[in-house]
């Protein structure tokens, strides 16, 4: 039996709803209009929904909840300190609308060890089954990668682009369209409140880059995730997707420029995001 096999198939129930104000919220953080009681809301809301609750006395050193295997904990003690949202298959199956009661039930469904190159990993996989109003909204199989610590001499990562050379920029050419921001703090500062989202790496600068070595505040990967869908949005329309599955490839940065695009493929579609160095952070694709 493998060290952490005892914790597969371990469950998680949350409760929440979908209320006017955090609607407003969520749209004000986007610049999108507020939608009205009933209306469905764009595809990505799901993140800000059955959020993680522990109280603040039961948080770690990096902001997250402790893992110290307690009845209050939900993911193994995996004694590697650096967590990491890596991936998520997500499979729509309903709009969630404004004032819907939402459920989650979400299981550990994996758990695997490995050796990278900066050393020992352990990859989580994890399915979330969200219900508005008793029906299937959305399902999702999120992988949560733990690594080891950050030597405190480590290069910061990514490494500073060189300067302005104008090689590896970003070139939105074979791309069917393409649209830049540079997300502040303020923004993640936002995202971060409505995910209740403590990891300090989207808000402590010192500790992003004295402590787990960033050379900056690091964009939240379903924050990019969100904004990628809104990009499709507004190609194909609010709640045209089927499905979308990212992968972290590289940390974005905040104050930084974030470029996202999209294009046909021979499958469906195909999304990703950039930094201003032309380093790819995410890779994605959708149907």
């Amino acid at each position: 039996m493998a060290e952490w096999d005892a914790w597969i198939g371990r469950e998680q129930h949350s409760v929440d709803r979908l209320d006017p104000a955090l609607a407003a919220r969520w749209s004000a953080t986007f610049d999108l209009p507020p939608p009205g009681e009933g209306q469905p809301m764009p595809q990505g809301i799901h993140f800000c929904l059955c959020t993680p609750d522990a109280a603040t006395a039961r948080l770690g050193e990096d902001g997250h909840p402790l893992r110290d295997g307690s009845p209050a904990g939900f993911l193994p003690p995996i004694p590697l300190p650096r967590r990491m949202w890596a991936a998520s298959e997500i499979a729509f199956h309903a709009p969630i609308a404004v004032g819907t009661a939402v459920e989650r039930v979400s299981r550990i469904v994996s758990i695997q060890p490995k050796q990278g190159r900066s050393g020992p990993m352990t990859f989580v996989g994890i399915e979330h089954e969200t219900s508005a109003d008793g029906h299937i909204a959305v399902r999702e199989r999120q992988t949560v990668v733990y690594r080891a610590p950050a030597p405190p001499d480590a290069p910061l990562s990514p490494p500073s682009p060189p300067p302005s050379s104008g090689e590896g920029a970003f070139d939105p050419a074979g791309w069917d369209r393409h649209r830049t921001i540079v997300p502040d703090p303020r923004l993640l500062f936002r995202y971060s409140a409505l995910t209740f989202n403590t990891h300090r790496i989207h808000y402590d600068a010192p500790y992003a880059r004295d402590i787990e070595r960033y050379r900056g505040l690091v964009v939240h990967g379903p924050l990019t995730a969100s904004l990628l869908l809104q990009l499709a949005a507004q190609e194909l329309g609010d709640n045209t997707l089927s499905t979308f599955a990212f992968r972290g490839l590289s940390p974005a940065i905040a104050e930084e420029p974030l470029h996202l695009a999209m294009r046909k493929a021979e499958r469906g579609i195909e999304v990703a995001a950039f930094g201003g160095d032309g380093r790819q952070v995410m890779e994605a694709s959708a149907g």
